[in-house]
C-alpha cells in the first residue's frame, strides 16, 4: 500500500508523526533518520518526513540523513530539525535564537501554498526550538512566520519540498491534521488504505507467528494498555494458553485490587494468578528518593516476584506479555533513531531484567507501536467494556511515583485516600470523561494550616488533571472555580494529615503528566 517515510532523529514525538499519518488513513513507516535510503524506497513510497530531534544541526555528532535524499524526486517535509537540517545541509544557516519559542505561538501565513491550502491566516502553532533558520537554503523561500518574525514555514521554489518550524503532528497545534493531510494526500498524492482492523489483523499474526505453541504470561494491572493487551492475546490465542498475573505493589490506589478482579473475569481468561507481593515492594523501596532508582527497583521487583510466582505455578517457558506502548517506549529513549533522549524510565521498558529478556526475543508487547487513542480504539474492536476502555492511565510504578521523595506507610494511607476523594468527587461531578488524567501527588514538604483554632503543618497535595489526545501533549483542564475549591475543601476536610492543596497548571512540554 502508499506510505509515507518518517526518518527518525531522536524527537520525542516522531512516532506521533506516523501516528497522525496513519490517521489519516496512510501507512507510515519509521526508520533511523541516519540509514541509507536506497533499500527503504519501494515503490509505494509517496513522499518523505523529516522528524524532529533534541540535537542541534551545527553540533558535531548531530544526526545527518544520507544526503541522496536532496536528490530524490519525492515530496518533502522537514519538521523543527527536520527543516532546519534542509537548511544546514543545502547551504543555509541555522543558529541559536536569543528568544526561544515553546508551547503556543500565533502563525502568519505571507504566501499561499499547498501545504498550507484552507489553513487561516493567524493560526496558533506548537512550538518547542531554542534555534532558527538565519540564513535560507538556495532555492527557498519564506511563506510564514511567526509572530515573533521567525520563519515558521519554508518552502522549495520548484520542487514539492517545505519545511516547518512548528510541530503539525501535536493536538494542541491548530490544523496540524490539515497541514499533514495537504502533505501526505494532496502533495503525496497517498492512497487510503490503513486503518486500525488492518492493525488488528496483522498484530494477531504477529502474536501467533512470535509465540507458536508457548505459554503467554501477561503481567496485567487491570488497567487500558494491560487489559487491551490481554483481550488481543486472547483473540489471538486459545485461552487456555494465555496466564495473565495480577501483582499486588501495596501501590496501588485505594479499592485498586477488587476493581482489578472484576475486569479481568470480564475480559474470557481462564488463568488468572492474583499475587499479594507489598510486603516485597515496600521492603525494596525503605529509604529510596530518587525516581529514577523507584523506577529500577519496581521494574526489578516485578519481574522477580513473577519467576517466583511462575515457578510455584509450574508455568516453564513461558513468553512475558506486558501492556507497554509507545510512549513508554520514546520517553524511556527506546526511539527508532539513536538520537533519543531519556525522558524518564518506564519500569516495564528499562528494567535491566526486562531487557534481558527482550534481548532474547522472550518478551511480547503487541500495543508496543501504538498511542493510548489507538489503544482505546482497539479496545472497542476487541469488545471490552466502556468501564475498561475509558479508565484513567495508571502508571506502572504506581503511587511509588506520585509520593515525592521517600515512600512510608503513612504517605502511601494518605495518598490513597486523597486520590480516592478526588477521582470520586469527579465522577459525581460529571467530570472524570472530560479529563484525560487526573490523579494526586504528595509533596515532600509540610506547611503550616490553622485547624480549628490550632496551629499545625500537614502535607502540601497537588491535584493534577490535564486533557489529552495521545499523551505526546497535554494542556490543563480548566477546572470550574466552584469544583475546585469544593473538591479541595472536602480533601482538607477530611484527611488530618492534609494542610493545604495546590494545583498543578503546567502543560506538557515543558512538563511530563506525571511528576516523576
Amino acid at each position: 500500500m502508499d506510505k509515507i517515510l518518517v526518518l527518525d532523529f531522536g524527537s520525542q514525538t516522531t512516532q506521533l508523526i506516523g501516528r497522525r499519518i496513519r490517521e489519516l488513513g496512510v501507512f507510515s513507516e519509521i526508520v533511523p533518520g541516519e540509514s541509507e535510503l536506497a533499500p527503504k524506497l519501494s515503490a509505494d513510497v509517496k513522499g518523505i518526513i523529516l522528524s524532529g530531534s533534541p540535537e542541534s544541526v551545527y553540533e558535531k555528532d548531530a544526526p545527518k540523513p544520507d544526503h541522496a535524499l536532496y536528490t530524490l524526486e519525492l515530496p518533502l517535509l522537514g519538521i523543527c530539525y527536520g527543516s532546519q537540517r534542509m537548511m544546514h545541509d543545502q547551504g543555509g544557516r541555522v543558529t541559536p535564537h536569543s528568544k526561544k519559542e515553546y508551547g503556543r505561538a500565533r502563525v502568519f501565513v505571507t504566501e499561499r501554498s499547498e501545504l498550507l491550502q484552507n489553513i487561516p491566516d493567524g493560526f496558533i502553532s506548537w512550538m518547542s526550538h531554542g534555534d532558527t533558520i538565519e540564513k535560507l537554503a538556495p532555492d527557498f523561500k519564506v511563506v510564514a512566520q511567526t509572530e515573533n518574525g521567525i520563519p515558521a514555514v519554508v518552502k522549495h521554489n520548484s520542487k514539492q519540498v517545505y519545511g516547518l518550524q512548528f510541530h503539525p503532528e501535536v493536538t494542541h497545534c491548530e490544523y496540524g491534521m490539515d497541514v499533514l493531510k495537504n502533505f501526505a494526500l494532496t502533495i503525496c498524492g497517498a492512497k487510503k488504505e490503513w486503518n486500525v482492523d488492518a492493525y488488528l489483523r496483522a498484530g494477531m499474526e504477529e502474536i501467533k507467528t512470535h509465540v507458536g505453541n508457548q505459554k503467554v504470561l501477561l503481567l496485567i494491572s487491570g488497567g487500558v494498555d494491560s487489559s487491551v493487551a490481554a483481550g488481543l492475546l486472547l483473540k489471538a490465542l486459545p485461552p487456555d494458553q494465555v496466564h495473565l498475573m495480577y501483582i499486588d505493589t501495596g501501590l496501588m490506589r485505594k479499592h485498586e485490587s477488587q476493581e482489578v478482579e472484576a475486569n479481568l473475569g470480564s475480559l474470557g481468561a481462564v488463568h488468572i494468578h492474583h499475587i499479594n507481593a507489598a510486603a516485597d515492594f515496600l521492603k525494596a523501596l525503605a529509604g529510596v528518593t530518587d525516581p529514577e532508582k523507584k523506577r529500577r527497583i519496581i521494574g526489578d521487583m516485578f519481574i522477580d516476584v513473577q519467576e517466583r510466582e511462575v515457578k510455584k505455578l509450574g508455568i516453564k517457558n513461558a513468553y512475558l506479555s506486558q501492556g507497554t506502548l509507545y510512549t513508554d517506549m520514546i520517553e524511556s529513549g527506546k526511539g527508532v533513531g539513536k538520537k533519543a533522549h531519556v525522558i524518564k524510565s518506564h519500569h516495564n521498558v528499562r528494567s535491566p531484567l526486562v531487557e534481558a529478556k527482550r534481548r532474547q526475543g522472550l518478551v511480547v508487547e503487541p500495543l508496543a507501536m501504538l498511542y493510548k487513542d489507538e489503544v482505546r480504539s482497539l479496545g472497542k474492536k476487541l469488545g471490552l467494556s466502556p468501564g475498561i476502555i475509558g479508565r484513567h492511565p495508571f502508571p506502572g510504578p504506581g503511587l511509588a511515583v506520585r509520593i515525592l521523595g521517600e515512600i512510608t506507610d503513612e504517605k502511601l494511607a494518605v495518598l490513597k485516600q486523597a486520590d480516592y476523594i478526588y477521582i470520586d468527587e469527579l465522577k459525581q461531578r460529571g467530570l472524570y470523561d472530560k479529563i484525560w488524567q487526573a490523579f494526586c501527588v504528595l509533596l515532600p514538604l509540610r506547611s503550616v494550616g490553622v485547624s480549628g483554632d490550632m496551629r499545625r503543618y500537614g502535607y502540601v497535595l497537588t491535584l493534577r488533571a490535564v486533557v489529552s489526545h495521545d499523551g505526546m501533549t497535554a494542556d490543563v483542564f480548566s477546572f470550574p472555580t466552584t469544583d475546585l475549591l469544593e473538591i479541595s475543601a472536602k480533601i482538607t476536610n477530611s484527611i488530618k494529615e492534609i494542610g493545604r492543596v495546590v494545583y498543578d497548571v503546567s502543560s506538557k512540554p515543558p512538563a511530563t503528566i506525571e511528576w516523576e
